[in-house]
């Protein structure tokens, strides 16, 4: 288990990578190459969970970590949940399992939900709408809400702008609308019980995500994707006052390191008062460790 007295921060935003490598036959592999370069990642693939989990270790930062599960809409197969849940198991002290599932499954990914939750030690649920193909707030999705809801555990969802697919031609067939952090309001209010992490600062949404923040109090921000000095003036004024105990340390690894990011976070214009509970204490709590 982790020590969560001893550890410095909790990365609320890192990536599973599979063990074997990418695939050549689906796309996997350009779609990673142009991201390192988008990002200016210092690796030709991404790190798996066991080499993921040697780094926090080492920073002694504790890691949510997942993968996402677009398979149906990008033609990438999927990680599998159990076989992710399984590697975090062997790196309990340092990683946190969220499990992906596309929400056109329906039915029986609500039911996967439930069993990953239960029986498999998974503490949440990471969602990529731009990557999955679909509007949050489709009700078609809310079979699988309703199964996380049930469990009390949070749902992540990317927001805002991607590095999935920019300069690729037509994007890699990645569509921005779906993003919108405005969508997670209808979540907001159907699932009230149910925390929700707008990932990233939400450009070019930002204020909409500021916006459904405040005004719901089960939706929360993470910071990652960004290095800090370029953050937005509004989203640290937000940070340091009405939103301080709903912001989270993300890095976005492996495209962001985290010691890069809390390199540049230490620079940044955020309040002494504020910067262990953006670190730490609002995840936490997030996650039902402290009150």
């Amino acid at each position: 288990m982790i020590d969560f007295d001893k550890i410095r921060a909790i990365d609320f935003h890192t990536h599973a990578e599979e063990p074997c490598g990418c695939h050549a036959d689906d796309g996997y592999d350009d779609l990673q190459s142009t991201m390192a370069r988008y990002f200016g990642a210092p690796w030709q693939h991404p790190p798996t969970i066991d080499q993921t989990a040697a780094h926090y270790r080492q920073a002694n930062i504790a890691a949510v970590i997942f993968p996402v599960d677009a398979e149906r809409e990008t033609g990438y197969r999927r990680y599998d949940n159990y076989e992710v849940a399984d590697a975090c198991a062997r790196h309990s002290d340092i990683l946190i399992p969220f499990a992906s599932i596309d929400p056109a499954k329906g039915r029986i990914g609500a039911r996967e939900a439930r069993d990953l939750v239960q029986n498999h030690g998974v503490q949440g649920f990471k969602f990529h709408p731009t990557m999955q193909g679909f509007y949050p707030n489709d009700r078609a999705a809310y079979v699988l809400y309703e199964a996380i809801a049930e469990s009390g555990k949070p749902a992540l969802f990317h927001t805002g702008q991607t590095g999935v697919g920019s300069g690729m031609r037509g994007g890699n067939g990645m569509r921005l609308k779906y993003s919108n952090p405005m969508h997670m309001d209808d979540l907001a209010v159907d699932f009230p019980d149910m925390p929700i992490i707008l990932a990233h600062p939400s450009f070019p949404w930002q204020e909409e995500a500021l916006a459904v923040a405040q005004h719901k109090p089960n939706v929360h921000i993470d910071l990652s994707g960004w290095s800090p000095k370029y953050f937005p003036k509004i989203l640290v004024q937000y940070a340091n006052t009405m939103l301080r105990r709903k912001m989270l340390f993300g890095s976005d690894w492996p495209m962001i390191a985290p010691e890069k990011w809390l390199d540049a976070f230490d620079k940044a214009d955020f309040r002494d008062e504020v910067r262990p509970l953006i670190l730490k204490e609002n995840a936490m709590r997030l996650l039902g460790i402290a009150p």
